[in-house]
């Protein structure tokens, strides 16, 4: 398999943990609770192709091409990569909110007082 390929397997990739990241984060902010089995099978199943691509990736020619196309390449899949890591990060804070309050909404924190922050830098400045 040329570089090449494996990157494009790779971005392909991606894309389908993006979209699933997706539908995991609608999925908790309507139903406000874990996922269901089948969301988290295809999680696990995509984790394991992502392995494969990984693999693939490491055993393509060190060298690589340098081409302009190949370049664009990896920085698309580069700017999914952080794509799916901001959404994976938001749907674990979601997940860890609605598991600190079964059934009830999360309760934003309480506003602190103006006259307290200015102590508090004083104190610290």
């Amino acid at each position: 398999m040329t570089p090449m390929e494996a990157l494009q397997q790779h971005q392909q990739l991606c894309d389908e943990l993006h979209e699933l990241a997706l539908s995991e984060n609608s999925f908790l902010q309507q139903h406000r609770r874990a996922p269901d089995a089948t969301l988290l099978e295809r999680k696990r199943q995509l984790l394991t192709r992502l392995d494969a691509t990984l693999q693939a990736l490491r055993t393509a020619p060190a060298g690589g091409p340098r081409s302009p196309g190949f370049k664009a390449a990896l920085e698309k899949t580069r700017s999914r990569i952080l794509q799916v890591l901001q959404l994976d990060r938001e749907n674990e804070q979601l997940l860890l909110r609605y598991s600190l309050s079964p059934g009830q909404p999360a309760q934003p924190a309480a506003p602190v007082p103006a006259s307290m922050l200015q102590k508090i830098y004083q104190r610290h400045g």
